[in-house]
């Protein structure tokens, strides 16, 4: 099927996390779809991270498990492999995350493959579409050979690109060193870019209880007792947005993706079905509150004040919308998950985005903490005068090829010696493109005497020990020669690459 034909989307009810009544919804979908797995088949939840204080933010697991039970049953000898795959939030193992969020277990009681895709070849994937970013991406080997691909991401809000559903979910395909490239002003871009990947035959959102607010780490919880279904990720992303009041050509990874040929954005174009109406899951969704808010107006009231300016090719009234801005946002918003006082005694900051060129009100003794390559200022800080160039590299000069892994530990003792390095200084600077939410996560723990969420008591040894396993086996792929697979030897649709065992 051409991406862009026959697009159907499925609205259907379901007001709790049954494994049993989500199999009875999936499996009826898959049938009105005409869908039946086959080969390698690979599911790819949202897990960018888990346990009980975001539950929201993930794909339950309940909901994976009623999906892998309706795949199963309609597998009728024709997959020779069913499997999970996901690369959670970086810096931390995905391992790890399938552990917290109870997704290890079921597999393997399920009798399921579990890929980190953190801790599997890399595959070079050529690209040849016309408006993409680079001529070539790095993914996961089961991701390049599946035959069977299914995507059950969460619905919800996401603080970069407005919203997350289908789409927004392929930013997990990558790991840590590939993700972080031209994750910046271009991410919608790199979005509709990686859809060029794979297309999913069927795709099934967690929308029973949805992630709402400016933050996709750590939302708020918003009951809407639906499960959205369809074969076509721009018509289902585009229901998505219809429900929530949005037209779906302003999002701009939606719009990018539609414009590349992969579906319609049309109601007219698309086959509405189920036993929720378009109507009935707005009134739902009546009031829902999306992401992408200046990260200036996010910190109003707060003792953080939030200066941006734009980023390099932007004009003077845009910020970036795919990098730090949000970052920040998001590292606070799990601070406070740990610690619901977090701002209530740590001492004001102040952080700067982009070409900044007004005031910074930092009083004598207030920590300026300037944020990114593109960080530009000229002006006082403090008592002192500070002139700040750019650092910013233009896209062709980064190469993914030579992209590296930033060990969380090491990030700590950075983090630590950049603040030392400052103590005589009202500023510090923070080089990267973008700075991701983990290094400002320790900064806003750092300067602000804040719980240090990688150190918190019940979580500390059994991510120690999940890391420590994940970074031998990073170490010993390359050693052996199995990290990457490039361009020219390509993975053959249905078969395995050389890959060392996932779990």
């Amino acid at each position: 099927m051409h991406p862009a034909q026959d697009a159907r989307v499925i609205l259907r009810h379901a007001d709790r996390y049954d494994p049993k009544l989500i199999q009875g919804v999936i499996g009826e979908g898959l049938d009105e779809l005409g869908l039946a797995p086959f080969g390698r088949t690979l599911v790819k939840p949202n897990l960018v991270i888990a346990g009980p204080r975001f539950d929201p933010a993930w794909t339950r697991v309940e909901f994976a498990e009623g999906v892998l039970a309706a795949l199963r049953e309609r597998a009728s000898g024709r997959v020779r492999e069913l499997a999970v795959g996901e690369r959670c939030a970086i810096t931390i193992p995905t391992r790890f995350v399938y552990e917290e969020s109870g997704y290890s277990e079921m597999l393997e009681r399920l009798e399921v493959k579990r890929y980190c895709f953190d801790e599997v070849t890399q595959v070079e994937v050529p690209y040849t579409h016309a408006r993409r970013l680079r001529d070539y991406v790095f993914v996961p080997e089961p991701v390049a050979s599946a035959d069977f691909f299914v995507n059950i991401p969460k619905f919800k809000s996401h603080p970069w690109t407005t919203v997350t559903f289908s789409m927004k979910n392929y930013i997990g395909l990558q790991d840590d060193r590939h993700r972080m490239v031209d994750h910046d002003q271009a991410l919608s871009r790199k979005v509709a870019d990686l859809q060029h990947v794979i297309q999913p035959q069927f795709i099934a959102i967690d929308a029973i209880v949805a992630g709402e607010g400016s933050t996709m780490l750590a939302p708020t919880p918003r009951q809407l007792n639906l499960i959205v279904m369809g074969n076509n990720q721009v018509a289902v992303d585009s229901v998505c947005s219809r429900i929530l009041g949005l037209d779906p050509r302003a999002i701009d990874h939606i719009r990018f993706a539609h414009e590349d040929g992969f579906g319609p954005v049309e109601l007219d174009r698309i086959a509405l079905s189920g036993d929720v109406s378009l109507a009935e899951a707005r009134e739902r969704a009546h009031g829902f509150r999306v992401g992408l808010v200046r990260v200036d107006k996010f910190f109003e009231g707060t003792r953080v004040s939030a200066y941006a300016g734009p980023a390099p090719g932007q004009s003077a009234d845009q910020t970036c919308s795919g990098g730090c801005p949000g970052a920040l946002e998001e590292a606070m918003e799990v601070l406070r998950r740990f610690d619901a006082q977090a701002e209530l005694h740590m001492p004001r900051l102040h952080f700067v985005f982009g070409d900044y060129r007004g005031p910074i009100e930092a009083a004598y003794g207030e920590k300026v903490i300037f944020v990114g390559d593109c960080a530009t200022f000229e002006g006082t800080v403090g008592d002192q005068l500070v002139k700040l160039e750019s650092l910013y590299r233009e896209r062709r000069a980064v190469e993914p090829r030579h992209a590296v892994h930033q060990d969380i530990f090491k990030k700590m003792l950075t983090t630590l010696g950049e603040i030392r390095a400052a103590k005589h200084r009202p500023y510090l600077r923070l080089e990267g493109c973008p700075v991701s939410v983990a290094d400002l996560m320790l900064i806003l723990a750092e300067l602000g005497k804040l719980p240090n969420p990688y150190l918190t008591s019940n979580l500390a040894l059994p991510f120690a020990k999940h890391y420590a396993s994940w970074r031998a086996g990073t170490l010993q792929r390359r050693l052996t020669g199995h990290a990457y697979q490039h361009a020219g030897t390509p993975a053959p649709r249905g078969a395995a690459a050389p890959v060392l065992p996932a779990s």
